[in-house]
């Protein structure tokens, strides 16, 4: 396994200075946002796909600090019942794959995004539970009419253009939120889907991580190294949904916190394992959102401690045994 990173946490410093500053921090791998809500600080699609000489500074940047991209990254909703909001998702998303394609990269993360509960809807509608009955119409509709046809025609254009890995965040908020709904999606569209396993949206669901990784086996395609902070007291007066925002971390049911300040060592040490036992031996790649914390003090602490849990080396036997 490798050390890892999303660079939009750099956001303050442009690409060169960003990945020296990586590299010097003993970061192997880097996830380069290339659109949607975390933004193209570091990376414009639409520029390099049509700019040699550009290209060329960008792979120097990259590669000349002797860094691997683990994946392109295009965080958005493209399928958003704003047909404006969704165009602009959806070719941002598009422009990654290319991008991807030119780069040799395989592997693009992204968010399964959420439709709106009719045509007209102006905005997209997260459903969480089955009564009334008209939730399940919106869900079929969601699933059946958008969600489903746009990722099947989506993932045969990455095919197409050597991208076999499109990894969507379970995120909340979205169609695709736990393993259930990531499977659910795979089956019907097919194993270019999978998942970017991000622990921390999966912790304050109330999901043990270790057993939605046995769930999610093989289709897990790329990780996240982002830690959360459960607050007890809040979560026992209001329970873990929560529209507060991430800076009034007092009030909060839970927070984003930097690896090793949510849970401890032995927590993700059981995650690396378990990711191990299924097979995934790829990078590691650490997701700075803690307000607690400056981007950088955040960045070198997560990985020190993303070191000491990583399982770098393969066993070729079991010598004891």
């Amino acid at each position: 396994m490798k050390v890892g990173v999303l660079t939009v946490a750099l956001y303050d410093r442009n690409r060169k200075d960003a990945m020296e500053y990586l590299k010097n921090l003993g970061v192997e791998a880097v996830e380069i946002g290339c659109g949607g809500h975390p933004g193209d600080i570091h990376c414009k699609p639409s520029v390099l796909l049509n700019d040699d000489a550009e290209l060329q500074k960008f792979k120097n940047d990259v590669f000349g600090n002797g860094l691997q991209i683990s994946a392109l990254s295009c965080h958005g909703n493209p399928v958003h019942p704003n047909k404006e909001v969704a165009e602009k998702f959806h070719r941002e998303f598009i422009d990654t794959i290319l991008l991807a394609e030119k780069l040799g990269v395989d592997t693009v993360v992204g968010f399964s995004g959420c439709p709106g509960d009719c045509p007209e809807s102006r905005f997209p509608n997260w459903v969480t539970c089955p009564w009334p009955g008209e939730f399940l119409s919106v869900l079929h509709y969601q699933w059946n009419e958008v969600l489903i046809p746009y990722w099947k025609k989506t993932a045969e254009f990455a095919k197409k253009h050597g991208v076999n890995k499109i990894c969507l965040e379970m995120h909340p908020g979205f169609c695709v939120y736990n393993p259930e709904t990531l499977l659910k999606l795979r089956a019907a569209v097919g194993d270019v889907i999978g998942a970017n396993f991000d622990p921390s949206h999966l912790m304050w669901q109330g999901i043990d991580p270790v057993e939605a990784i046995k769930v999610l086996g093989d289709a897990i395609y790329f990780v996240h190294g982002k830690d959360v902070r459960l607050d007890k007291a809040n979560i026992a007066k209001n329970g873990v949904l929560d529209t507060k925002p991430y800076s009034d971390i007092m009030n909060r049911a839970w927070a984003f916190r930097t690896l090793g300040y949510g849970h401890d060592s032995k927590v993700w040490k059981d995650i690396i394992s378990m990711l191990r036992i299924v097979g995934y031996d790829g990078v590691i790649s650490i997701e700075h959102e803690d307000s607690l914390m400056t981007s950088q003090e955040g960045l070198s602490k997560a990985v020190a401690f993303l070191k000491d849990v990583l399982i770098k080396d393969e066993v070729t036997d079991t010598w004891w045994a």
